[in-house]
């Protein structure tokens, strides 16, 4: 997913980078003002392991293969705005030592993986939340939906934006791109799922999203924080 140099026009690539930029300096404003001693280890631990895990590819089908995106995974675990600024960092280095994604795309990549991915993807599932049970199970589910959701909507920006420069037919690109993403989906939400229930299982504190189930008896939002 990570767009290399060549495939954006100017206009693309500066209205993303302005709208990344804006929100990425909310989000380190934002990490500024809440980090406390326990989520400034968290944050690093998220972000090394995103940067680990997107390393990884799996097979998927006809010779494709994906990798974990992260973003939505870090969004329930330090909340939408850390998560951006934790995912431009983990961006940023892959593209310096990697060479993936290219320098003038980094905006694009930004908006469409840490924006849209985890920022966007977040606050829809927030507003889903409630329609599912309010419990642990319910909780999971919701984590499921929104990760495969956040590869979804990340791929289908990232063929709007190429469509949009011209590079090729929107209807040859998202079509393409939604196709294989929908498997990809698939294997991140079942590996964001592992992660978030084993750290339910030992420290649910660590979620920052996450209500516990004393907090649900007594008329909680039914297993997510608000996050504003």
């Amino acid at each position: 997913m990570h767009i290399p140099d060549g495939f954006l026009d100017v206009k693309t690539m500066a209205s993303t980078a302005i709208l990344a930029g804006a929100a990425v300096r909310y989000g380190f404003k934002r990490a500024g003002e809440e980090l406390g001693d326990k989520q400034v280890p968290l944050l690093g631990v998220v972000a090394a392991f995103i940067f680990a895990a997107q390393m990884l590819n799996f097979p998927i089908a006809a010779g494709t293969s994906g990798h974990f995106l992260g973003a939505f995974l870090a969004a329930v675990l330090l909340g939408p705005w850390l998560a951006a600024a934790a995912l431009t960092v983990v961006l940023f280095i892959q593209m310096i030592l990697y060479g993936d994604g290219g320098l003038l795309a980094l905006g694009a990549n930004v908006f469409n993986m840490a924006i849209v991915g985890g920022v966007v993807t977040y606050y829809i599932f927030a507003a889903l939340r409630p329609l599912l049970a309010k419990n642990r199970a319910g909780f999971i589910a919701s984590v499921a939906l929104g990760s495969w959701l956040s590869v979804i909507l990340a791929s289908a920006f990232c063929a709007l934006e190429i469509a949009a420069s011209g590079h090729s037919p929107l209807s040859v690109v998202l079509p393409a791109m939604l196709s294989v993403h929908v498997l990809i989906g698939i294997g991140e939400a079942m590996m964001t799922v592992v992660v978030v229930n084993m750290i339910l299982s030992v420290r649910p504190d660590l979620i920052r999203t996450y209500k516990s189930e004393d907090s649900l008896t007594t008329g909680g939002a039914g297993g997510i924080t608000s996050e504003a």
